[in-house]
């Protein structure tokens, strides 16, 4: 494995309206427009997924961007690997999910 790759984590935040029946369809196709490209609820309107340098990050904005939903807030921050490590869980435990993901990052 090349030591240079950093890799990196993209994380989504949302809040969409679900009032209407035609608004919780459009919530419902976001978040598993994001649970097919690869990521992982942290919480229900936030989802991370490891990326591999820039431009692995680059390309997952551009196939979130081009799957908005027509209304609502969604926000992106990118984070290092290290960051997203040192993130504390106050209450509650992580997701199995969520485990499962760090053993296969442990075996990259």
């Amino acid at each position: 494995m090349n030591k240079d790759i950093r890799f990196m984590w993209l994380m989504v935040f949302f809040d969409l309206p679900v009032t209407t029946k035609k608004e919780r369809g459009n919530a419902t196709r976001f978040r598993n427009f994001l649970k097919r490209d690869g990521f992982l609820m942290i919480q229900f309107s936030v989802y991370a997924r490891i990326c591999r340098a820039e431009e692995g990050v680059e390309k997952h904005l551009k196939r979130i961007k081009s799957n908005l939903p027509p209304k609502g807030s969604v926000r992106t921050l990118q984070i290092t690997d290290k960051q997203y490590a040192r993130m504390k869980l106050l209450v509650g435990e992580s997701t199995k999910t969520e485990r499962k993901a760090s053993e296969q990052l442990v075996l990259l």
